[in-house]
């Protein structure tokens, strides 16, 4: 019905849901190529009893519906763009994309460490006399609790953040010298569960809404100062970026792939031998200033999504709709696969060329990002497009620096 073809990357197989503004409001829509459909007033002439789900401006309250009601819903969204019978209907609905914003309000936020090779690469740096891996990580899925607060959609600029940092035999306090990036997948969650509750294996798919582009921004030298021995704070906390548009699960099905063997025996609540694979075949790129840097393979991490859920809620953790974890950093085996600059220039030991004789080891201020995510074409299957999380860096407010002697 808009003029969109069977292999566009927006086409009726992918229907993403957001939430744009134009001159009021923002409003949620599904986006069909170029054009989004104004969801709540779509429903509230086709399926009204829908409407009060898609009437806010965030997707919470269908995230709070069971996964049945969100089938049903983007199976309606699917057959009212391909219906010509309610063209009439539809067509005065869709719009050009206007202003997009964060499409869901973050309840919760944990990110993981999913991608073997990076936390390996990580490891050799961050402990270069000890194991890259740490004992227990093809034991279970690590991961840390962050800051929901700070989860901001793209676009937003980001802040260089203050700290304290270990240089030679002092402590510093002052902006970080070594702010890195760090490319993820992210799930948003919907359809709570009750303290006590943990959601297995199978189970999955009725909790994880859908899919989106995380860039978990990272200060390496505040990171590595602190992070010992309780893990991640303040070098992660300050901003987590996220792309405006959240790909329904469903619309990956075809992207479905098994994940790398693992060689450490399983518990038995994370052990997916004999169930439909929960890898997914997504490729990422990296843009540092226009220049395209890396090619991170989504389908070379470790730890799936389903194994993340487990392990998050096998404590009887509880979801709540609008929960959000990500991937962690995602890595593949190739130099041009690393999905941070700390693993790209070997932190900085190997610094990025860039056109003009430029050269990043981490980013500098006036810096942007881009990383950008689909599903390749394959045999039957139509490209698929996740978006893009862009970011550019901008001085904090300046503070004066403090050394304290050890």
């Amino acid at each position: 019905m808009p003029g969109v073809g069977a292999g566009h990357p927006y086409g009726v197989h992918n229907l993403p849901y957001g939430a744009v503004s134009y001159a009021g409001a923002p409003r949620l829509v599904v986006r069909i190529g170029d054009q989004a459909l104004d969801l709540a007033a779509a429903c509230a002439r086709l399926a009204p009893d829908l409407a009060p789900l898609v009437s806010e401006p965030v997707l919470n309250p269908l995230l709070a519906a069971p996964a049945r009601t969100w089938r049903r819903l983007r199976a309606a969204v699917r057959s009212w763009l391909t219906d010509d019978s309610l063209r009439p209907v539809v067509e005065p609905l869709l719009r050009p994309i206007g202003q997009t914003h964060l499409p869901f309000a973050v309840g919760d936020y944990v990110d993981f460490y999913a991608s073997e090779h990076h936390a390996s690469a990580i490891g050799r740096i961050f402990r270069p006399n000890s194991p890259p891996l740490p004992e227990n990580w093809k034991h279970l899925p690590i991961g840390y609790h962050g800051r929901s607060g700070t989860v901001v959609v793209s676009g937003t600029p980001v802040a260089r953040p203050h700290g304290q940092r270990r240089v030679g035999d002092a402590v510093e306090v002052g902006p970080s010298l070594r702010l890195d990036i760090e490319a993820e997948v992210g799930f948003v969650l919907g359809a709570a569960t009750r303290l006590g509750e943990p959601v297995a294996l199978a189970d999955a798919a009725e909790h994880v809404f859908g899919v989106c582009l995380v860039n978990d921004w990272s200060a390496r030298d505040l990171q590595a100062w602190e992070y010992v021995p309780l893990g991640p704070f303040l070098g992660k906390s300050f901003a987590t970026s996220v792309s405006p548009w959240v790909v329904p699960l469903d619309a990956l099905d075809s992207a479905r792939t098994p994940p790398p063997a693992r060689d450490v025996p399983l518990a038995s609540y994370l052990d997916d031998t004999a169930l439909p694979p929960w890898g997914l075949d997504i490729a990422l790129e990296i843009e540092l200033n226009g220049t395209v840097v890396s090619h991170p393979p989504f389908p070379a991490m470790y730890w799936t999504a389903a194994q993340m859920l487990a392990h998050l809620t096998v404590n009887g953790a509880s979801i709540r709709p609008g929960d959000l974890f990500a991937s962690g950093t995602v890595s593949g085996p190739e130099p041009d696969q690393a999905g941070s600059l700390m693993e790209l220039s070997r932190a900085g030991r190997s610094p990025i060329e860039l056109p003009g004789g430029l050269t990043r080891s981490f980013l500098e201020d006036g810096d942007e990002v881009v990383i950008r995510g689909r599903v390749p074409a394959a045999p039957g299957r139509p490209e698929l497009a996740l978006g893009e999380v862009t970011g550019v860096v901008v001085a904090s407010p300046p503070r004066g620096p403090e050394r304290i002697q050890t």
